[in-house]
């Protein structure tokens, strides 16, 4: 065993993990409303989990159910005081994404603004999307 001298070299210290980006945003419409569901919920659930199924004209659409629980593989994004659950198959196009809620005299629902959406078909109900592009 060695000693080490004042001019042997130091071991590199190793970089800080970088941090990790928030996969979601919520507005405040959205977190509200979120709360509003919560609250009316017939059981307890943990917050909203959110993903994206194939299918519809365009080819994907997105999906919101409550969470009765988080996952080990669930992305939980903590924004406005509410819990969003994101499924790990969609995070992947959902990075950047802000949800929003709106409501007007004819429907209501939440929308997502999503930079990885590429096309919509002119129903509205689903989308096209393409994975987020990951700076290494």
């Amino acid at each position: 065993m060695t000693a080490m001298t004042p001019n042997s070299p130091t071991p590199a210290a190793k970089p800080a993990p970088r941090p990790r980006p928030q996969v979601m945003r919520l507005t405040q419409a959205a977190a509200s409303r979120v709360k509003e569901l919560a609250a009316r919920a017939d059981s307890e659930i943990v917050g909203l989990r959110v993903g994206v199924k194939n299918g519809g004209c365009a080819g994907q659409s997105y999906t919101v159910e409550y969470a009765h629980e988080i996952r080990p593989t669930d992305e939980v994004v903590e924004d406005k005081g509410v819990k969003v659950l994101v499924d790990p198959k969609a995070v992947l196009f959902l990075l950047g994404t802000e949800m929003d809620y709106k409501a007007d005299k004819m429907q209501a629902q939440f929308v997502f603004n999503n930079p990885n959406q590429i096309s919509a078909c002119g129903c509205g109900e689903s989308v096209q999307l393409t994975p987020a592009k990951i700076d290494g």
